[in-house]
């Protein structure tokens, strides 16, 4: 120290470096180091331990509202209305497989990653990597060195069959739940104490996590076609546009925010269950893959975008049955439990489901038939006339009063029938009157269109325009918001009324055609009708369509 109190420049530097690396040295300490099976470490990832010192990494992914049964907050959206015909519009509620350990929620638990070759190595053995992959180049692994052979081993499993994953995930839980080695299952999750077990993901848990989960749920965001802007489609996935075909490591695009990699795009997934034509109903085919590939055009990827595996593939030139192995589809486990794990839970849950199905499971999917619940009643009441007709036949003493019941009978059916028609005809009108708003809307936007194109001609010649320019672009982004809240609502409705049988639809076109309108309203009317029916037809509420039909009718009107 100098003579004034100072430290000498030189050594002043050298300890305000040791301060900089102290501060820092815990953090650096704290920070996972990147591995072949972590090549992306984040907070909150939890890893399972697996033969010859190879990882599996997952993520904790919450799902809305609390208790075992569930509640409106969990009732979900899955589909596309813009999508292939096995992607229409349905409504479910997601579940998670484990409770969250606060606020009595819940959580399902999804891989981080795909699974790749180098996981099932250690698993299955290098030979039986070998023997499962239909792919020529892996049987090059094993002469393989240095960064060739960790890329090839950070490939995503794919040319194996679905029956391979099956053993594979057998295998890995008989190696995890080894009762030798206890140490094994201390990061994985419990349920009253039983751990839970390795599982492909169920359908709608994948399509839940690829929309981005309850994050996309609070934004607002869960019913857009992706979690993230198309224009950032590379940035997230491997795809046909940036891929061609080929397939890359594991975890070298970005994660979503939830932190998964490679939902889209890379290997296509399988998930657990059989392929249905609309996931929970139609003839059961082969396994359900999800999330398109490095062979997906970038344009096609999308939430909803699900594809059939034929498991059992008819080879017609060889003339025989082959287990399918595709170059491009391969899988992501999940970590699953089962739903009763002792007695003492299994009698709480039935308490739980009194409640449950008293005060919220009749507005819930499950408590719905496809028309709704007046339509429901009604199936139930008519199941109950053979009965009382062989009780009268049986027993002539009771006809009298068994006619009394049935006249009372006939005469609920009277009103429910009223009931659904009354039903009807409200969705009708509600869904024009968001047809109406949705008409006006457009012509206002169009309106301002015009104006905001004179004025940046305006601005352009002179900067005090400017102001002007802002004003009607304000105006039509806030403008644009309310026609985006009418579209939903109307597409609520139109799929509700789409829903009833044909003769309640005539029923509420008739009454609401046969009341004096407005030329506008009339025109919006006719839209409803045709959109009602469209619904009906397939199933599929395709909002962007209607939109653009509402934009060619409206395109030159006026009210006069």
């Amino acid at each position: 120290m100098n003579s004034n109190g100072f430290l000498p420049g030189r050594f002043l530097s050298v300890v305000l470096f040791l301060l900089f690396l102290f501060s820092n040295f815990t953090a650096w300490a704290e920070a996972p180091a990147a591995t072949v099976y972590n090549p992306k470490p984040a907070e909150g990832d939890l890893v399972l331990p697996m033969p010859e010192g190879a990882e599996m990494v997952f993520r904790r992914i919450k799902v809305p509202g609390s208790g075992f049964w569930g509640d409106q907050s969990r009732i979900i959206q899955i589909g596309d209305a813009g999508g292939g015909v096995f992607e229409g519009l349905q409504r479910t509620q997601i579940s998670g497989s484990f409770p969250s350990g606060n606020e009595n929620g819940w959580e399902l638990i999804l891989a981080k990653y795909e699974l790749t070759k180098g996981q099932y190595a250690a698993v299955m053995g290098m030979d039986g990597l070998l023997a499962a992959s239909g792919d020529p180049e892996d049987k090059k692994i094993p002469t393989l060195e240095g960064r060739a052979r960790r890329d090839a081993l950070m490939g995503p499993l794919t040319f194996v069959s679905h029956q391979d994953i099956g053993e594979f995930i057998r295998r890995y839980n008989q190696w995890l739940f080894d009762p030798a080695h206890p140490q094994r299952l201390a990061a994985i999750p419990r349920i009253d104490g039983a751990p839970g077990f390795l599982r492909l993901p169920t359908e709608d848990e994948w399509e839940y996590c690829a929309r981005g989960g309850i994050n996309a749920i609070q934004a607002g965001t869960f019913n857009d076609k992706l979690p993230f802007a198309a224009a950032e489609t590379n940035e997230y996935a491997w795809h046909l546009g940036n891929a061609k075909h080929r397939l890359r490591p594991v975890g070298l695009r970005k994660a979503d925010v939830q932190g998964l990699h490679d939902l889209f795009g890379n290997a296509q997934e399988m998930t657990s269950g059989l392929f249905r034509p609309e996931i929970w109903q139609g003839k059961p085919g082969g396994v359900a893959v999800r999330g398109g590939s490095v062979s997906t055009p970038p344009g096609e990827l999308r939430s909803s975008l699900r594809a059939e595996l034929d498991a059992y593939a008819w080879n017609a030139d060889a003339k025989r049955v082959e287990e399918r192995r595709s170059f491009n589809t391969g899988a992501r486990l999940a970590i699953g439990a089962n739903v009763v794990v002792n007695t003492t839970q299994r009698a709480q849950l039935e308490k739980e489901y009194e409640a449950y199905k008293a005060e919220l499971r009749r507005t819930m999917p499950v408590g719905r038939t496809l028309d709704n619940l007046v339509a429901q009643a009604s199936v139930q009441l008519g199941s109950v006339d053979p009965f009382l007709d062989r009780l009268m036949r049986e027993n002539e003493s009771l006809r009298e009063p068994l006619k009394t019941v049935q006249a009372m009978l006939d005469k609920a059916r009277e009103r429910l029938e009223l009931a659904q028609r009354e039903s009807a005809r409200s969705l009708a009108q509600d869904a024009a009157r968001n047809g109406v708003n949705l008409s006006v809307f457009l012509s206002r936007l169009q309106r301002l269109a015009t104006t905001l194109k004179m004025a940046q001609e305006l601005a352009a010649t002179s900067t005090r325009y400017q102001e002007q320019v802002a004003a009607v672009e304000k105006s039509m982004g806030e403008l644009e918001g309310n026609l985006q809240e009418q579209l939903q609502g109307y597409k609520d409705k139109i799929g509700t009324l789409g829903e009833y049988e044909k003769a309640y639809m005539d029923y509420a076109f008739q009454q609401l055609e046969a009341k004096e309108m407005t030329k506008r309203e009339r025109l919006v009317l006719s839209l409803v009708k045709l959109h009602a029916a469209a619904f009906a037809d397939q199933r599929r509420a395709d909002g962007d369509a209607w939109l653009q039909e509402y934009r060619k009718r409206f395109e030159a009107f006026s009210d006069s």
